[in-house]
């Protein structure tokens, strides 16, 4: 027998305030989970997340798309990607990122699940 459900972003399950500069909003259904992360100007993870996870870099495996604004995601092993609106992304763990510019970025990520909650 199928299962329908919905749940609206607008009512969270969960929100998650980072240090600083943002928050992101968090809904599961089942297995599934999703969030919708609004980093404002001056984000940055080593700054607004690292505090919280307790871990030197982000080792989280994020997978989403860019709505609006603009991020840099430096990862470990030295390489960069900018992301901008309608850019999909997947990030694999091991990076810092940043926002770009004087206007908020906020995106749709799969990877929420165990992000910006203490590391263990």
């Amino acid at each position: 027998m199928a299962t329908l459900e919905k749940h609206a972003i607008d009512a969270p399950d969960e929100t998650r305030n980072f240090k600083a500069h943002g928050h992101v909003d968090v809904v599961t259904l089942g297995n599934f989970t999703i969030g919708k992360e609004i980093f404002e100007p001056g984000w940055r993870w080593s700054d607004d997340v690292k505090p919280i996870a307790g871990t030197e870099m982000c080792m989280v495996h994020h997978t989403g798309v860019c709505v609006s604004g603009h991020m840099t995601i430096h990862h470990q092993d030295g390489t960069e990607l900018a992301v901008g609106p309608g850019d999909v992304f997947d990030l694999q763990p091991g990076h810092d990122a940043w926002v770009d510019g004087a206007e908020p970025c906020v995106m749709w990520d799969t990877g929420v699940k165990p992000y910006a909650k203490p590391a263990g």
